[in-house]
């Protein structure tokens, strides 16, 4: 008979109290969400309380499926490895998570500061589009788009300095609002939990909802990684989901397991 076990039943209940309270409180409560550490809203303990936190209502989902995957697949390792190790994986796994995204938000800012560098150094039409090419800005409507076009025209036309000077503010706004973005969840430890299962339980079937065929672990996951890793990289407007960080919580995932079996510690 199925049973919830003790670390995940505990774990399970405050990230319920914690998004009730998000949800009853907000926005005060998103001080708890991580930020890029160069932000004015960057605080360290948002390391680990923004992997108790989920996306607000009606994004009911986020939290939903953390959770069923928590009970499902975390109760069976706590099960294998007992309480101790289950939560110091989850908690590795976790803050791994937190790692990897925070590492590619460096990279990814760093680019993004290089360009408008470059712009500042030599405002050009080249040096304009190489900023906003690389930009989703599907993302951001047609507004907006039609705004940049609009002043790109401008740029490459009649450069003058309040053109360029508004450029420029485009640029740092967009800057400012990628160091201030928020990440929340405990999705890079589940994923952490997903990947632990395939190794621990490599022929159990598992299905998606959206395709509801029986695939074993072993095949499953790293077809789920490879999805992941596709995302990450290319930035799609429809898609705001902190890829990196559920890889993160995998990878750290992987390598602890392989470090425990490498000490002979008993796992498979």
């Amino acid at each position: 008979m199925f049973r919830i076990t003790d670390v995940v039943r505990h774990l399970l209940i405050i990230n319920v109290m914690v998004f009730i309270a998000a949800e009853l409180l907000k926005p005060s409560l998103d001080i708890l969400a991580l930020r890029y550490p160069l932000s004015d809203e960057f605080y360290p303990f948002q390391l680990v309380t923004h992997f108790f936190m989920h996306a607000p209502l009606p994004q009911i989902f986020h939290i939903f499926f953390n959770m069923f995957a928590l009970v499902m697949f975390g109760s069976a390792l706590e099960s294998l490895w007992g309480p101790k190790r289950f939560l110091l994986f989850y908690f590795t796994c976790a803050f791994g998570a937190a790692g990897l995204h925070l590492l590619s938000s460096y990279m990814d800012i760093s680019h993004v500061q290089d360009t408008i560098m470059a712009f500042k150094d030599n405002p050009n039409y080249t040096t304009y589009w190489a900023f906003f090419n690389d930009l989703p800005l599907d993302r951001f409507g047609d507004n907006f788009k039609d705004s940049v076009a609009e002043l790109g025209r401008a740029i490459e036309t009649n450069p003058t300095p309040a053109a360029i000077r508004e450029a420029t503010d485009f640029m740092g706004s967009y800057l400012e609002g990628k160091m201030n973005s928020q990440i929340v969840g405990a999705s890079g430890a589940i994923y952490g939990l997903l990947l632990a299962f395939g190794m621990q339980f490599p022929n159990a079937e598992l299905m998606l909802i959206f395709l509801p065929i029986p695939i074993k672990a072993k095949y499953f996951i790293p077809i789920l990684m490879i999805i992941e890793l596709f995302l990450g990289f290319n930035q799609y407007a429809w898609d705001n989901i902190a890829h990196f960080a559920h890889l993160g919580g995998a990878i750290t995932g992987f390598f602890l397991i392989m470090y425990w079996r490498k000490r002979g510690e008993g796992f498979q």
